[in-house]
């Protein structure tokens, strides 16, 4: 079952480029108020300016995802100016250095984890039982299909990281109607995947919609799944 979403509102983190952007564009398609983040809110220019053909409410915040004090600013802040989030992308994330693994620096480790994981964990931590208690709550996660790349080890394992915690946080939620799954946009032509990454990034839609649309059917609720985005490329949801 999918689900209408309009005038639903969803917080999109790292919104000022790249999937984050296109999630955005997509959201706002559906009819979905958009609180978009990025580290700094003048980076979002180009953002406001695609979404300006769409007739939905769209409100910022800036944070820096490497300092928790930032975070925990940043939401509340998207939940006050949108009066409650409906659906969170977590979508911000960090690439650290291709390097050789036995020379990769222990701060590549934190840098990423902390990016990667922790700023995802405590935004969820802010937002889920406040969805709980609304009785309604999307909750997306970017991930990545990354394997057998040793010399980006410290951002892949904090994938890895990631996913478990989804997972275990799908579990936590069963029964709520707060749905937290993941999102594999594919390796995509970003600043974050370069320039010889295989896919365009407006490929994610419209399959980086998907985990935000989808309802229960019967007694089956879809949580802790993986939606890989390039699966949907070109199709109409």
């Amino acid at each position: 079952m999918t689900l209408i979403l309009k005038d639903k509102w969803a917080l999109v983190t790292g919104a000022s480029r790249g999937v984050g952007q296109q999630i955005a564009l997509g959201l706002a398609k559906k009819g979905v108020n958009l609180v978009l983040h990025s580290s700094s809110i003048k980076n979002q220019d180009k953002t406001k300016a695609l979404l300006s053909e769409f007739n939905v409410e769209i409100k910022s915040i800036e944070s820096n995802l490497e300092d928790p004090k930032s975070i925990q600013k940043g939401l509340e802040s998207a939940e006050e100016l949108s009066g409650g989030i409906d659906i969170l992308y977590n979508n911000a994330a960090v690439m650290t250095q291709f390097i050789d693994l036995f020379d990769a620096p222990i701060e590549d480790y934190h840098k990423s984890f902390q990016v990667n994981v922790y700023a995802v964990i405590q935004a969820c931590t802010f937002f889920a039982p406040k969805m709980k208690a609304r009785g309604f709550g999307r909750i997306i996660n970017t991930t990545s299909g990354i394997k057998d790349t040793p010399g980006l080890d410290a951002y892949s394992i904090s994938k890895a990281a990631l996913d478990k915690y989804t997972r275990d946080l799908a579990v936590e939620l069963a029964g709520s109607n707060v749905l937290a799954n993941l999102l594999d946009p594919g390796w995509c032509r970003t600043d974050l995947g370069g320039d010889q990454a295989w896919n365009d990034v407006k490929s994610v839609l419209p399959g980086a919609l998907l985990p935000a649309m989808i309802g229960k059917e019967g007694d089956e609720e879809p949580r802790g799944m993986w939606f890989s985005a390039q699966d949907f490329a070109g199709m109409d949801i």
